[in-house]
């Protein structure tokens, strides 16, 4: 694949295939052509949904597909699950999208950032959404802008907190986005012993169905997003009739059954 000068609009990376882009799943891993979205039902490892698309852009974004790929599942039918997910599909969009479907997420939250090693987290600061203020851990207060954002600004310069909390000289800065409350919610949530032993018990098996999908497969074997998608998703209903067999599936009087 022979790769396009750097800084490309929209990331592509390819004079050749058009579709294929250059993402970051982190600062430090970085993916050059597709992303693919796959619902796995737990207990017996079977792909339900999947699909293959560009790897960057917002219709592209975990949550997106995600939710996308949940109402599409036929095997969910009118019933409520539970949504296991790693910390990639943790964005407060698609919590929020599950949750107003009826379903219960449980998704690793992504870790928190801290502005100081082992210092505070936005966890740390209290929103009051009766009166649109938050809280710092030193007890002050300050009113929350139309935007998300708050400023503790020169209080900050005589607190004995500060070093634990931000190293700008104009004081602590928060930005509260869209979605804050469900996902601060969430995280107090995933440390209740039920939800992690939930997720402990299922992971395993979704593990390894991921990597039935991946094996020998990281390189996609056309160009553009239509005829790789058709390729995944073909790789999956292969995989579910192996696995299948594997759980007893056989043919019996000219029909299909499990045994």
């Amino acid at each position: 694949m022979e790769n396009c000068a750097a800084g490309a609009p929209d990331r592509v990376i390819s004079t050749v295939d058009l579709d294929a882009r250059h993402a970051h799943k982190s600062r430090q891993k970085k993916v050059d052509g597709f992303k693919s979205h796959i619902i796995i039902e737990p207990d017996t490892g079977l792909v339900t949904a999947a699909v293959l698309t560009k790897a960057v852009g917002s219709a592209n974004s975990d949550a997106a597909r995600g939710m996308e790929l949940v109402t599409k599942d036929t095997s969910i039918g009118t019933q409520n699950v539970d949504v296991l997910g790693d910390s990639a599909y943790g964005s407060g969009e698609l919590l929020a999208a599950i949750t107003a479907a009826g379903h219960t997420p449980i998704i690793k939250p992504p870790p928190l950032g801290r502005a100081i090693p082992g210092g505070f987290t936005v966890d740390d600061f209290t929103i009051d959404e009766t009166t649109n203020t938050v809280t710092c851990p030193a007890g002050q207060t300050g009113p929350i802008s139309a935007a998300g954002g708050a400023s503790f600004g020169s209080s900050c310069a005589t607190c004995p907190l500060m070093k634990q909390c931000t190293r700008a000289t104009s004081g602590k800065k928060i930005l509260l986005r869209e979605h804050d409350a469900i996902r601060r919610e969430h995280r107090v949530r995933a440390q209740d012993p039920l939800f992690q032993a939930d997720y402990r018990q299922h992971r395993p098996m979704v593990e390894r169905s991921i990597a039935w999908m991946t094996r020998k497969s990281r390189r996609v074997p056309y160009r553009g997003v239509v005829k790789n998608n058709a390729w995944c998703v073909n790789r999956a209903a292969g995989i579910n009739l192996k696995r299948l067999l594997n759980l007893g599936l056989t043919r019996q009087n000219g029909t299909w059954a499990m045994g």
